[in-house]
């Protein structure tokens, strides 16, 4: 399994017990659906390693109590520490309406309702406070924060966002 066939579900943050048992933090807003997995990938070096579950329970939220099959003592958990948990991308929930999955948008044009057409969606940066659409135009790298007020339509058909930005945002980038 290729990364890019995958989505990030989370992160194994902790040991849970002495048999092996590992503590995985789910970046989700809805962790419940993760509740009965088979199966994940865990991110080791390079390589997305498929890994059986015998038993998970959620616990606080967005943690994830699990006993991987062959994982059976604390030598074996710790040689997964900090270690990625992956899904294959088909597996995501679909999201309607004006909710999205960032890699869903890379390659959808950009429009504001005053400006007109601002450019493409080449990436989502995310490592900022508030997550920014990367806007590619002319050569120029346009941002706009990626806030709920701003988006005021997704039509997946066409591949088109159509945003509502303040006035001069975008000029900013352009002048």
């Amino acid at each position: 399994m290729r990364i890019e066939d995958c989505f990030y579900l989370g992160k194994i943050v902790k040991k849970h017990s002495f048999k092996g048992e590992v503590v995985i933090k789910l970046d989700t807003d809805e962790p419940e659906l993760y509740r009965n997995m088979e199966s994940v990938f865990v991110k080791l070096g390079n390589n997305l390693v498929p890994f059986f579950i015998e038993k998970s329970s959620l616990s606080r939220g967005t943690m994830l109590r699990v006993k991987f099959e062959d994982v059976s003592s604390e030598e074996d958990a710790d040689a997964l520490m900090r270690s990625g948990i992956y899904l294959p991308l088909s597996l995501l929930p679909k999201l309607t309406g004006d909710k999205f999955y960032y890699h869903e948008v890379i390659g959808f044009k950009i429009v504001d309702t005053s400006f007109g057409e601002v450019g493409v969606i080449k990436n989502i940066n995310d490592t900022s406070a508030q997550p920014l659409f990367e806007i590619e135009r002319e050569e120029r790298e346009i941002f706009i924060p990626m806030i709920d007020d701003f988006i005021k339509k997704v039509d997946r058909d066409n591949q088109l966002i159509e945003v509502s930005t303040p006035e001069g945002l975008i000029d900013l980038y352009l002048s």
